[in-house]
C-alpha cells in the first residue's frame, strides 16, 4: 500500500472541486461503446471541446450497428473542433464496423483485446473497463501521470509505468476512482504549470510541495 494513500484520496474529496460537465458526463455514462467512442474524441482535446461533440457525436448514433448508417463527412461534421477530428471520425465509424461485424456488437473487457482496436491505447481501455464494465481498473491520463510523480507516490517516466506501479501498489478496491479524482484536482488546483499548492490539502503528503516550497507563493 502506498503511504498515505487513503489520506491523499479523501483530502481531494473534501476539496469538493467542480467537474467538468464531460467528466460528470464520464462518470455517469455506463455503456462500454460510449466510454470508447468519447474516449477516443477526448484524446489531446479539452473538455469543454470534448463535452459537446460527444452529444453531436450521440445524436448520430449510438451503437455500433447506429454508427453503420452515419456517413463519415457528417460524423467529422458532428464532431469538430476536437483534436484530429478526421481521423477520430474514421477511427469510430471503423471500430463500430468491427463490433458490428465481427464482435455482435460487444466491446470485449479485455485490455489486450480492446488495444488491438485502431486509435484505443491503454489509457482508453482501462477507462472502457472501469466505466464501461465497472471493473477495477486505472486509467492512466497526462493528469494521473503528473499528479502521481508529483506527491511522489510514484517515479515513473510514461503513464504506462504509472498505471502498472499503481496497481502493484494499491488495493483493487480504490483503483477505479482515481482517474476522476486525480483528472478533477489536476483541472482545477495541480496545473502542468503553476499548481496552486496555496489552494491543495495534500501538501503534507506531497513531494513536489516539499521540493519547491520556499518558491511558491
Amino acid at each position: 500500500m502506498i503511504k498515505n494513500f487513503d489520506k491523499i484520496i479523501n483530502g481531494i474529496k473534501e476539496m469538493k472541486l467542480p467537474q467538468t460537465d464531460f467528466v460528470k458526463f464520464m462518470e455517469d455514462i455506463h455503456d462500454p461503446f460510449i466510454v470508447l467512442i468519447a474516449c477516443i474524441l477526448s484524446l489531446r482535446t479539452n473538455d469543454r471541446t470534448t463535452y459537446p461533440a460527444t452529444m453531436r457525436m450521440l445524436s448520430l448514433g449510438k451503437t455500433p450497428k447506429d454508427f453503420l448508417n452515419v456517413k463519415l463527412e457528417d460524423l467529422e461534421k458532428a464532431i469538430y473542433p476536437v483534436g484530429f477530428y478526421k481521423n477520430k471520425a474514421k477511427q469510430i465509424l471503423d471500430i463500430s464496423n468491427e463490433l458490428y461485424y465481427n464482435h455482435k456488437s460487444i466491446v470485449p473487457k479485455e485490455i489486450d483485446e480492446l488495444i488491438k482496436f485502431k486509435g484505443v491505447g491503454r489509457k482508453t481501455a482501462n477507462l472502457v473497463q472501469s466505466k464501461g464494465y465497472s471493473m477495477p481498473s486505472i486509467c492512466v491520463d497526462v493528469h494521473v501521470h503528473r499528479i502521481s510523480n508529483r506527491l511522489g507516490i510514484v517515479c515513473t517516466k510514461t503513464p504506462e509505468e504509472t498505471e502498472f506501479a499503481l496497481k502493484n501498489n494499491l488495493p483493487e478496491n480504490c483503483w477505479s476512482e482515481i482517474n476522476t479524482l486525480f483528472v478533477t484536482l489536476g483541472q482545477n488546483v495541480c496545473k502542468p504549470s503553476k499548481p496552486l499548492c496555496t489552494k491543495c490539502r495534500l501538501c503534507d503528503y506531497c513531494k513536489f510541495y516539499k521540493n519547491n516550497k520556499k518558491d511558491i507563493v
